[in-house]
């Protein structure tokens, strides 16, 4: 056994040293279950179909997301048929190295589940059988065997899955039946205690179920790594490129692009919202890029400023969050706000320099596309960008927070438009 330990080490650092991977490669594995002693049983000797009695560990290591190998220790006793069969005990341990294979990858299991796994395992090692309660004056039984079984998989989390095994063992060169009182032969000798030195095969299986443990600091391990999520081929990548090209186009330079601005001529310097409207976010009939208190209310001919002081700013600031003129968005699958947006943090940071009692939390949002997890991810990273800009912009970060809520439920999913709406981050006044 610790020789396999060391070669499957050595194996690991030479594979380490010659390339990194994008997704974890090694997984311990430990499993607990039953086993079935099938033939050779001398006569009348009979073994139970679900004998509560093996227990094996492994160490894996996948080559790439569909191949790898492993070595595991299985050890156990096999035991009588209770009022049936004569008793026995055969206690058992073996070791073998295993090829495997990731038909869940290969068959496409994400399609309709990013939870569920299969694997295959194939391989040979070598095992002993000891027993007990014995007529025969036997000493212990040395044989090589091969292996193969499949294994279901369901993941728990990133670092954790909950699997289930079944394996068949055959083994050569068997010296005695499985309980040990009878010679793996056709014809026994007459003397039961002189071994005719005839070898045959036993067969036996065993079902499992136990853990995964995902080793390393990647996000995912191989058996759930999904390379087409993060590549695109060329083509992909070109169309892509020439469809972002044309939608980047931006007649009149507010930063909002034509497919998405509903006002294409809006004068240079003024303040939109992601629809390329001029906003007017204190309703005074004042454009915000014209108005010197664009949240307070006022006449032209003081600039858009009320007569008499307003000490009420904060409902002022509350009420246009919550009409939504202070949304900061960004692109597709990206942390960096867009250029039109940044006057949004602007006028946050000026409004909470005038109100220092003022606190507030920054909101992510994400649209649907993506998994649920990623998205979480996305929006937290877009919330600590904006985050990071009110910091840099003076604001101290005792009266901020930030949160990543993942995807807008409130947008239709079936309009793109909506879709880009929902790549944002809004505030709240605390």
């Amino acid at each position: 056994m610790r020789k396999l330990f060391i070669i499957l080490s050595l194996f690991g650092v030479t594979q380490v040293s010659y390339a990194q991977k994008d997704y974890n490669q090694w997984s311990i594995e430990a499993n607990a279950g039953f086993n079935k002693a099938m033939a050779p049983l001398s006569p009348d000797f009979y073994s139970p179909s679900l004998n509560i009695g093996h227990a094996d560990f492994g160490l894996r290591y996948m080559i790439n997301e569909y191949f790898g190998v492993k070595g595991d220790l299985g050890f156990g006793s096999f035991s009588e048929t209770k009022n049936k069969s004569p008793e026995f005990t055969t206690k058992y341990i073996r070791m073998d190295i295993q090829g495997v294979v990731n038909f869940g990858r290969m068959l496409n299991f994400e399609s309709f589940s990013k939870k569920l796994g299969f694997l295959g395992h194939l391989g040979a090692g070598f095992g002993r059988m000891s027993f007990e309660k014995t007529i025969l004056n036997t000493s212990p039984d040395y044989h090589y065997n091969i292996i193969s079984g499949l294994t279901g998989q369901y993941r728990l989390s990133e670092k954790v899955a909950l699997v289930g095994d079944i394996s068949m063992i055959t083994n050569g060169r068997q010296t005695y039946t499985f309980d040990g009182n009878y010679y793996n032969a056709d014809k026994q000798p007459d003397n039961p205690y002189e071994n005719p030195m005839v070898h045959a095969m036993g067969n036996w299986w065993t079902g499992t179920l136990g853990l995964n443990f995902y080793l390393g600091s990647k996000d995912q391990h191989a058996d759930w790594y999904l390379a087409s999520e993060k590549y695109a081929t060329k083509e992909e990548l070109a169309s892509q490129i020439n469809g972002i090209k044309d939608m980047l186009k931006d007649s009149d330079g507010d930063g909002v692009p034509d497919y998405l601005d509903k006002e294409p001529n809006t004068p240079a310097g003024a303040r939109v919202n992601s629809a390329g409207m001029t906003l007017d976010s204190d309703g005074d009939g004042t454009p915000d890029h014209m108005d010197n208190c664009p949240f307070l209310p006022g006449p032209a001919s003081t600039n858009g400023c009320p007569v008499e002081e307003i000490t009420e700013q904060v409902d002022y600031f509350r009420k246009a969050i919550n009409e939504n003129y202070l949304n900061v968005y960004f692109a597709f699958d990206s942390s960096k706000p867009l250029d039109y947006s940044v006057s949004s943090i602007q006028f946050v940071s000026n409004f909470l320099k005038k109100n220092p009692g003022v606190q507030l939390e920054v909101k992510g949002y994400a649209d649907e596309l993506g998994s649920e997890d990623y998205n979480i991810k996305l929006s937290k990273k877009r919330a600590k960008a904006v985050y990071d800009v009110l910091i840099e912009s003076g604001i101290d970060s005792s009266r901020l927070s930030f949160i990543g809520y993942g995807e807008d439920t409130s947008v239709d999913k079936s309009s793109s438009d909506a879709r880009q709406m929902a790549r944002r981050t809004s505030f709240e006044v605390k």
